[in-house]
């Protein structure tokens, strides 16, 4: 194949750039993505966590469960530390707050709803490993760390093909492997036609977070707090470099309701927060690349 692979999936845009990349590889990509959109999109009524959060409730009140396939596990231990890091802000049982704000399955955006608290881990609903149980319907929603996951997944598939040099990049969310370092643009979170600063990435992963991107109505936009369901408001956009990309996105997310240092002390990456004032906080590798 000549020049990089672009084709839109999951909602969003992919570039990949990899040497030795083929049709089959190619082909292999394209289904692993599919596979995993079979499983977790909650904006396809046929997908596994869909169909489970449809499935009417016992009537004993008698837990539900659902088996989800081998990268629930890595996914859910990560959303079980962010979980108890920010006293429960960040979630995976917050697809129910998002249908209700308008960010449903038809991409209405029209609200049907007050905003409501995601239930509560370890009462209403918990992940263990592979398995998710709840005692009523429960909508799965992992875009916090989902997305990271799969570029993971593509980069496993090049690396099963024998590519090492690569960039994958979903919608802003990368992986990189190769000699030679990339330099990325952060996009201002109020100006997408802008730059607020660049990164070196090098065998990282770079994940971004922010309110701009899906946004509508008046003040409403995809970054929950699981406690209230409403949308964040202090902080607008975020980023951290991390050697996996699931990493990356969950505490990218994560920043939202953290401090950075934290986050960094505990896990040992760099990061960058903007807050709505115009401010921004971060690791002195992100700050020295500002504009």
């Amino acid at each position: 194949m000549n020049g990089p692979l672009e084709f839109e999936a999951i909602g969003t845009r992919w570039w990949i750039r990899a040497e030795g990349l083929t049709e089959r590889i190619e082909a292999d990509i394209r289904r692993r993505i599919d596979e995993f959109d079979s499983v977790w999109s909650r904006f396809r009524s046929d997908s596994t966590v869909a169909r489970w959060a449809a499935e009417p409730a016992p009537r004993n009140g008698a837990e539900r469960t659902l088996v989800l396939p081998a990268e629930a596990a890595p996914l859910g231990r990560l959303y079980r530390e962010l979980h108890e890091l920010s006293g429960g802000s960040v979630t995976p049982f917050i697809g129910e707050s998002l249908v209700r704000l308008g960010y449903d399955a038809a991409y209405s955006l029209t609200p049907h709803g007050p905003a409501v608290p995601a239930p509560v881990w370890g009462r209403d609903a918990r992940w263990e490993d592979q398995t998710v149980s709840a005692r009523g319907p429960v909508l799965l929603d992992i875009g916090a760390a989902g997305k990271g996951l799969l570029v993971d997944l593509v980069c496993g598939v090049l690396e099963d093909s024998g590519v090492s040099d690569y960039l994958v990049d979903a919608g802003g969310d990368l992986r990189h492997s190769g000699a030679m370092a990339e330099r990325i643009g952060l996009e201002s979170p109020f100006d997408s036609s802008r730059a607020i600063g660049v990164v070196a990435v090098q065998q990282q992963a770079l994940a971004a977070s922010g309110t701009a991107r899906r946004a509508w109505g008046r003040g409403l936009h995809h970054v929950l707090d699981g406690l209230t369901g409403e949308p964040v408001r202090r902080v607008v956009a975020s980023w951290v470099l991390a050697p996996e990309a699931i990493q990356a996105d969950g505490l990218a997310t994560a920043l939202f309701f953290v401090p950075g240092q934290e986050l960094a002390a505990r896990y040992g990456v760099e990061w960058l927060t903007v807050h709505s004032d115009g401010h921004a906080e971060g690791s002195e590798y992100f700050l020295e690349g500002l504009f």
